[in-house]
């Protein structure tokens, strides 16, 4: 069997496999076919794959030839590629209903990382948490270099200068990453999240946890972020309000799997902050958690910063590159038999909650429930 690697369209700078998963794969009877070129902007070589037993070939080739074809974003993936190859990546299926039903007509596997369910089996293969940890730390430190004050506390003969004040709204991994950050930098820092079992973590990173009663309930949501009712989301509006007005730099992170993100930060709320404060949104490829954010830009208005990334975690290619190539790995091996060839077992929960399409059909409910949406009765 052949596990091929594509090179990923820019800016994407990560690649789906580092060397040393090739070697662990090349172990295992797979061939490795990297692009030509693909970790060059995550620092791996060509020759550090070649070493580990990997083969460099063009993307043509890869393409009709491999088996199974890793490639982390749908841009780059041509169609050429052969029928009943298997593609996996992160590829937003919720949002990219279109392309998957174009998928499933050119009769291909796809398994998108960022739908696996979110149980503790699954947690070596969370590619959503290992990319979020790193895009947490990384806000942090954009948002410093941003600000045009100190993040510490100093006490010098010149006077004192307090420490930055940081708000973080969602307390999931990338939120808690940037509070530890923040806290590490010196910062003081506050946190809101609906869910309060969040609450205890939060606090014992040395947070202060903002509570709104009557949040609905996410323990069946596996993991994931639901949307709340209005009454809480006006609660939640005032209580936000009240609390940016004091905060210098604010971390969003909110997201809701296939829905736009909510809107947590509203024009008027940033009228209210100081000039010199900065934004920086994690939600911004959904549509922003603030009214003004745009994805991949910063928008001054009154003075206040707000930068759209919802990639950050490209910003650390080779370690991004590292953590995922090892989620895959550890789900590649729930699909690789002892022989090296491909076994699709649908009967693993992980599998299949994962595979987005198989045999010409979109097979996740939700995506299928997008793509072919019944009717109202009136």
């Amino acid at each position: 069997m052949v596990i091929g690697v594509l090179k990923e369209a820019v800016p994407e700078t990560r690649i789906s496999m580092v060397p040393e998963i090739a070697a662990a794969l090349v172990k295992m009877n797979v061939a490795v076919w990297i692009e030509e070129g693909a970790g060059d902007n995550a620092f791996y070589s060509d020759k550090s794959f070649t070493d580990a037993g990997a083969i460099i070939n063009n993307k043509q080739a890869i393409c009709s030839g491999a088996d199974i074809i890793l490639s982390i974003n749908t841009d780059n993936i041509p169609k050429t590629i052969k029928t009943n190859a298997v593609i996996i990546g992160v590829y937003q299926p919720l949002f990219n209903v279109a392309l998957m039903q174009e998928w499933a007509g050119n009769g291909i596997t796809v398994f998108s990382m960022d739908t696996i369910p979110r149980t503790t089996r699954a947690q070596s293969m969370d590619v959503l948490s290992s990319q979020a940890n790193i895009a947490g730390y990384k806000a942090v430190l954009l948002g410093a270099m941003q600000y045009s004050r100190y993040f510490p506390m100093f006490m010098t003969a010149a006077g004192s200068i307090p420490p930055a004040k940081v708000l973080i709204l969602g307390a999931g991994v990338a939120g808690l990453q940037a509070v530890a950050t923040a806290r590490r930098l010196g910062a003081v820092v506050e946190v809101f999240d609906t869910r309060p079992a969040v609450k205890e973590e939060v606090m014992s990173l040395g947070a202060k946890f903002v509570e709104v009663e009557g949040a609905a309930d996410a323990s069946k949501a596996g993991g994931y972020a639901v949307e709340q009712d209005e009454d809480f989301q006006k609660r939640q509006r005032d209580k936000i309000h009240e609390h940016i007005r004091k905060s210098d730099i604010i971390v969003t992170t909110a997201q809701i799997p296939g829905r736009k993100a909510p809107v947590l930060v509203t024009v008027d709320m940033i009228k209210d902050m100081r000039a010199g404060s900065v934004i920086i949104d994690l939600a911004a490829a959904t549509g922003g958690n603030t009214d003004l954010t745009k994805n991949n830009e910063t928008v001054v208005y009154n003075g206040v910063s707000i930068i759209g990334n919802s990639a950050l975690a490209a910003a650390m290619p080779a370690d991004a590159s590292k953590l995922y190539s090892k989620n895959v790995f550890n789900f590649l091996k729930l699909i690789i038999d002892k022989e090296g060839n491909t076994n699709l077992n649908f009967e693993d929960d992980l599998v299949k909650g994962t595979c987005i399409v198989h045999s010409g059909q979109i097979t996740n409910e939700r995506v299928l429930a997008i793509a072919n949406p019944q009717p109202v009765n009136a």
